[in-house]
């Protein structure tokens, strides 16, 4: 087993001419070591910190007999880097966010699965055996949904008697108690959905209708936060009343273990939500074996420990927080925007103040 930060460090020179002899014999029990180790399958796989644990790996390692080169990155552009650079022998096995499949599933560089090799796929939660967009295309299945998070909306129960809407956000009964997510993409698309508008193909003549819509939300938050433990220490200081949740669930249980007193809603207007599912690359060179790591992280077990450490949903299993009183709208997956730069430039003027004429 292998676990890469991006990249492998090199071992350090320790040899010294005096101890030539030993050298020697180190490096030919090194080489017979490799040699082993070479004989053995390999599989690469390219996931986010949390997804696969060392005893999740090692336990596929014994029962295939095989090793896994498990590389980790921090965002989607170290994603993009990844999958951009020639390695030596490429990736098996990715995990990435539906907008990002869909875009390596147009350049045709995902391999279509086998419904056969992947038995546990039965046990998942009825509407991610259902085809999603960047996971599915004509009919063929091209990757397995592993764990999701919708943005909801998060309050204190004490201030609040009903869950509240999207517009709640707008309510000036609110001004300087409202956190919400740092983000262009996703707030222009929540703009979007308070109107009732498509959150992801935005027209010309609507980005200045909700720049304007967004300027007035700026002023009714607290502040912009970018990490999900931020709003804890906030939310105790300034007595907060809502959070637009970027990391869903994930910070629903900060803010619980913390002691607080706070609800979760998928609003009326429905809530986006992001959901990362394991793939397999076109160029891998043993797609059974990709297969069979898809399914092994489909285990129950390894769902159900993987959302008690890393406090992200499964597919197998309905989160806690996610009850039927809190699902009052729809769950929308996120999907490529029109124009992200566009986006971009708009929500840096709107950080900045009110001033919005220049922006194209």
């Amino acid at each position: 087993m292998i676990v890469r930060a991006n990249t492998m460090a090199a071992l350090p020179r320790q040899w010294r001419r005096r101890n030539w002899l030993l050298a020697a014999t180190a490096a030919s029990a090194a080489l017979v070591g490799c040699q082993a180790r070479a004989r053995q399958s390999v599989l690469r796989v390219l996931a986010w910190p949390g997804y696969a644990d060392l005893d999740w790996i090692q336990a596929f390692e014994q029962r295939h007999g095989v090793r896994v080169e498990f590389t980790i990155i921090g965002s989607d552009d170290m994603l993009r880097a990844n999958l951009s650079r020639p390695a030596h022998g490429g990736f098996d096995v990715v995990a990435a966010n539906t907008v990002e499949l869909a875009a390596l599933l147009a350049q045709g560089r995902l391999l279509a699965l086998d419904p056969g090799l992947l038995p546990l796929r039965a046990g998942q939660l009825p509407r991610f055996q259902q085809p999603i967009a960047g996971t599915a295309a004509q009919g063929r299945l091209y990757a397995v949904p592993f764990t999701y998070s919708e943005m909801g909306l998060i309050y204190d129960r004490r201030q609040f008697e009903q869950p509240p809407s999207l517009g709640t956000l707008w309510d000036r009964r609110w001004q300087g108690r409202v956190l919400f997510f740092d983000g262009s993409a996703h707030a222009f698309s929540l703009a979007a959905q308070a109107r009732g508008w498509a959150p992801f193909a935005l027209q010309p003549a609507q980005f200045p209708v909700l720049a304007r819509d967004l300027v007035q939300l700026r002023r009714n938050l607290l502040v912009l936060y970018r990490l999900p433990e931020e709003p804890v220490e906030l939310w105790v200081r300034h007595s907060v009343a809502l959070m637009h949740a970027n990391y869903g669930q994930q910070q629903l249980k900060m803010l619980r273990d913390a002691g607080l007193d706070v609800g979760y809603v998928v609003p009326r207007e429905g809530a986006l939500a992001w959901l990362d599912a394991w793939a397999v690359l076109q160029s891998t060179q043993q797609p059974q074996l990709a297969q069979q790591w898809i399914n092994h992280m489909l285990d129950p077990a390894i769902c159900a420990e993987f959302s008690r450490r890393q406090g992200l949903a499964n597919t197998l299993q309905e989160p806690a927080g996610l009850d039927a009183a809190s699902l009052r709208g729809s769950i929308v997956w996120l999907e490529p925007v029109e124009d992200e730069e566009q986006r971009q430039r708009w929500w840096r003027r709107i950080v900045a103040g009110d001033r919005l004429q220049g922006v194209a």
